[in-house]
């Protein structure tokens, strides 16, 4: 099958052949119908993450199921399934909690090794990176890192519910649970960070400041739901917050993982308010607070929000329904549609910002 091979850390992929086994045990064959060009993968292309190379990255997967392992409970050939890169066991206390993004051993949505690699390249193993591998024509997941979804949702809006959505409209409703009084501060208009808009304005957010350093974004930020926007290239974002505020905002969201951006965040939420920290830095990248003066005399909540606290099980058909209801703009997160051979140029438009989502419908 044709896929997008990460060779070496450089941020681009070739285009190769490779092949693809058999489901075994609970894993669950998926012919690819849509994948998102998530920013985490070109971090993990770019940097060095500890995935063994070469391997296959892409984790915003739609597609339909071919063939299931013998042991796989929850879907039938034929179904309609989003894939995530949130992997859990199903068993341990937290997943029992319906807390699968808090699993103990997600290591157990792995292939043994007696049992061969997922993927390969002649004699070469290629690693399934974070257990989805969508960058391709199919792909061989176990059963607990995927959802079902209605047959009647599209492809490439489906994509994007396994990542960027379950993370934003998740950090709002599982992690942060906005109330509708809140005024709330999203820091980064990308693909996440529109999210966490959408997710703000289905909570009832009284105000939701988009703070970005490109002042052509407010025009989508405000389509998902934004009230204001701050362009961070012009105005301090911290004094134009409290200048609309008066006291800070409620919620803030960094959803871009720089170090600088977090501390703007610290500086304008409110007295007992909470910082909710989704963007992902550099591996080894640290963050200094004056602790008495900014955290505890004010009372501030950091928090770290990992996939937006969700159960896909459950958020990612719940997503679905939102979006099929008109409750939920996913179509104004896809900014085009492109064949797999495209998948550098299109990062590379994504990484200059003018997009907001890239999905691969052409295999």
């Amino acid at each position: 099958m044709k896929a997008a091979i990460l060779n070496a850390p450089t941020g681009r992929f070739d285009i190769e052949d490779i092949a693809i086994d058999a489901p075994k045990g609970r894993e669950v064959l998926v012919e690819v119908k849509a994948s998102g060009l998530c920013h985490s993968d070109l971090h993990i292309a770019s940097g060095n993450f500890g995935m063994p190379l070469p391997a296959v990255l892409g984790h915003e997967l739609a597609g339909v199921v071919l063939a299931l392992g013998p042991d796989v409970k929850d879907f039938a050939v034929g179904d309609h399934v989003v894939g995530s890169l949130i992997a859990c066991c199903g068993a341990c206390p937290p997943c029992r909690d319906h807390r699968s993004f808090q699993c103990d051993h997600p290591e157990t949505t792995q292939r043994p090794p007696e049992h061969g690699p997922r993927l390969s390249r002649g004699d070469e193993p290629v690693t399934a990176g974070l257990g989805t591998a969508a960058f391709a024509e199919r792909a061989l997941v176990h059963e607990n890192q995927l959802a079902r979804i209605p047959d009647e949702m599209p492809f490439a809006q489906a994509s994007l519910l396994g990542c960027g959505v379950i993370t934003g409209v998740g950090a709002v409703r599982n992690s942060a649970k906005v109330a509708p009084s809140e005024t709330v501060v999203v820091i980064g208009a990308g693909g996440v960070g529109l999210n966490v808009v959408a997710g703000a304005k289905l909570a009832g957010a009284a105000r939701i400041i988009v703070v970005d350093a490109q002042p052509a974004k407010e025009r989508l930020a405000r389509r998902f739901g934004a009230t204001d926007f701050i362009d961070a290239s012009a105005a301090d974002p911290v004094e134009a917050v409290m200048a609309l505020t008066g006291r800070g905002a409620d919620q803030i969201f960094e959803v871009v993982g720089k170090p600088a951006l977090l501390r703007q965040a610290v500086r304008m939420v409110r007295k007992g308010g909470a910082v909710n920290v989704i963007g992902i830095p550099q591996p080894g990248e640290t963050v200094e607070f004056e602790v008495l003066t900014d955290l505890i005399r004010r009372q501030v909540t950091i928090r770290g929000v990992y996939m937006g606290a969700s159960n896909i099980k459950d958020d990612v058909p719940r997503l679905a329904r939102d979006y099929l209801a008109g409750k939920l703009n996913l179509d104004d997160l896809i900014s085009d549609e492109i064949a797999l051979d495209d998948i550098n140029a299109a990062y590379a438009r994504l990484e200059g910002g003018a997009v907001a989502r890239s999905v691969i419908t052409r295999f």
